[in-house]
């Protein structure tokens, strides 16, 4: 969270450079934004030209015609202007949304890409503030910032240059209150820069609490701390509204303070104009002109001032986004890949050493697996047993290359996994897991997780082979039925059978279970044994499995202990040996008579 409290720099030459590299499939698309900025604040500009024609000129001689011709022009003037600012307002907001699209779309593809470690060190509230608060800060700066800067910037060189060469005395005597300007906007930039980084704080901490608590709910109200919870709430909230009301208070001052200014210089130029109109130095229309350049001159400043927040928010989000890009938190695949072909499914680990986090100093790392080897043939089904922390789901991520280990080797049919493509690996895989992720959409784009090559048949069929096609075809619209966020309204064990024909619908050669059963009840439990003998069937398959008594048929059953494989061999052989598998089964069957001991 510390890293969404820094603000960064206002202006970061090296950010920027790598912002504007967005913008250039769009640059011609700029180039004409920034002509139109030009062409607007030139307008802008002549507008007090018509004011002093129609006073110094027409109404001085009386001519009806010529004010009529004035003020047409005028009128002219002004549509063209609407309608070139139309276009320019609807061209960088175009190009604003066009950038962001391509932006996001390559953050969610990095994501996409990058290893499962980085997911393990990141909370997942922290990424999706990348892809929507942060792309929105930058969306603002490519809309209405960089563009739109030139304008302001065009505009007030547009304007001196007019009033200069209308009348440089009376430019200087309006530009004499630029120094308490500039010393004014000094201070409000610094405290407003305080106040936004308390305000960021204390929304990140709001973010926080709510996440925790409404995903906490249950504990809440079964314990009775929602007083609690709303006391500690109305705290962050508080310090939230303070650190606004803090900030609001800048901006209160700063704005009028510009007007106070301004207004400075329009006394300042009634003032000495007047005394010039006296003697006939200054024309009528001259002081009119220079009261509207005036005006109009202070508004681009205030735009100005605005836009530094908006380009002081845009280079922290920016940082933020780089830094997620340059992430290389991945699994690489190999430059030349080995095609896998027709897989048999044989599986070996030979001498593998792996850790989660290999330690930069050089000291021995905290191993999860030790020197672990074995091998399944094809069509075997292994299951691995152990103590929480054993290692067992640790092999699962190994073998579809989620990590890569440190030393050893994986094989399939006889290739290190290394050598080919993770994409090539895991198209021979399929892995239910214990906590199934149902996504929102219908029961059949979840079968099918969208795979046109599955026709609905194929669907269809995998549902009726793991038993849950009877529940699907009682649900309101079947396989079309509506899948809530995560499957909320199915059940655990219908969450189950639609991720077992989910697997089965991919004709996977390689399957894995990890703790398919672990969460169900015993009803429900036997008809998924049923499903997984029929999804086992002529597979290479390695299960999981918290209760022994789902895995007495496996061929082989290895027993992890510490990272290390300790026993390895079927039911009634480990039962047997008296090991670590014998007490084990003695834990879940106390009552139940067990094997003598050799």
């Amino acid at each position: 969270m510390q890293e969404d409290e820094v603000l960064g720099k206002a202006y970061d030459g090296t950010l920027m450079r790598r912002l504007l590299k967005y913008l250039k499939p769009y640059r011609w698309y700029v180039v004409t934004g920034i002509l139109l900025s030009i062409a607007v604040s030139a307008m802008e500009a002549v507008r007090p030209y018509f004011i002093k024609q129609a006073v110094d000129v027409d109404i001085k001689a009386s001519d009806p015609h010529g004010l009529l011709m004035t003020t047409l022009g005028f009128c002219a003037l002004m549509l063209v202007r609407g309608f070139i600012q139309y276009l320019n307002a609807y061209l960088t907001q175009w190009i604003g949304q066009k950038t962001i699209f391509d932006l996001r779309m390559e953050i969610f593809e990095h994501l996409q890409h990058l290893g499962l470690k980085y997911f393990d060190r990141n909370p997942i509230g922290r990424l999706i503030t990348r892809v929507t608060n942060d792309i929105e800060v930058l969306n603002e700066m490519f809309s209405s910032g960089i563009v739109m800067v030139f304008s302001d910037i065009f505009t007030i060189i547009g304007i001196l240059s007019f009033m200069f060469s209308m009348d440089w005395r009376l430019a200087l005597i309006s530009l004499s209150v630029l120094p308490l300007l500039f010393y004014g906007t000094f201070l409000f930039r610094r405290k407003a820069r305080e106040a936004y980084r308390e305000v960021r704080l204390y929304i990140a901490r709001i973010n926080t609490f709510m996440q925790e608590h409404i995903t906490g709910m249950l504990v809440d109200q079964v314990f009775n701390r929602e007083e609690k919870a709303y006391a500690q709430f109305s705290g962050i909230n508080g310090q939230h509204r303070d650190a606004n009301i803090k900030s609001i208070l800048y901006y209160a001052i700063f704005y009028p303070g510009v007007e106070l200014i301004g207004a400075i210089a329009v006394g300042l130029i009634v003032w000495y104009a007047g005394i010039e109109a006296l003697d006939g130095a200054v024309t009528v229309g001259t002081v009119m002109a220079f009261l509207q350049f005036n005006e109009m001159f202070w508004r681009p400043i205030r735009d100005l001032s605005e836009k530094y927040n908006i380009m002081q928010t845009a280079m922290a989000s920016s940082e933020r986004v780089f830094r997620l890009l340059d992430d290389t938190t991945k699994v690489a695949d190999p430059a030349e890949p080995v095609a896998l072909g027709t897989v048999r499914g044989d599986i070996e680990f030979r001498n593998v050493w792996f850790t989660y986090n290999e330690p930069k100093d050089g000291t021995e790392p905290e191993w999860v697996l030790r020197n672990v080897s074995f091998t399944i043939t094809a069509g075997e089904s292994v299951a691995i047993v152990g103590h929480t922390g054993a290692g067992k789901t640790t092999i699962i991520s190994l073998l579809a290359r989620f990590y890569d280990i440190q030393r050893g080797q994986i094989l399939v049919d006889g290739i290190d996994i290394r050598q080919v493509t993770q994409a090539d690996l895991r198209r021979h895989m399929a892995v239910v897991l214990q906590d199934v992720f149902l996504f929102s959409g219908t029961i059949a784009g979840n079968i099918g997780l969208g795979n046109a090559q599955i026709p609905e048949d194929r669907l269809r069929a995998a549902a009726r082979v793991v038993g849950a096609h009877r529940f699907i075809e009682n649900l309101p619209g079947q396989y079309a039925g509506v899948v809530k966020e995560r499957g909320a309204t199915l059940s655990v064990g219908q969450k189950q059978l639609i991720s077992f024909a989910r697997a089965l619908a991919y004709h996977p050669r390689i399957l894995v279970l990890d703790e398919a059963t672990s969460s169900v009840d015993t009803e429900t439990e036997l008809v998924i044994q049923e499903a997984i003998k029929k999804l086992l069937h002529g597979r290479t398959s390695i299960v999981i499995a918290h209760r022994l008594s789902t895995i007495q048929s496996a061929n082989k059953i290895l027993v992890m202990h510490k990272g290390e494989i300790r026993e390895m061999g079927t039911h009634q052989e480990l039962l047997t040996m008296g090991g670590l598998y014998f007490k084990l089964y003695q834990l879940q069957y106390k009552d139940q008579e067990l094997p003598t001991k050799r």
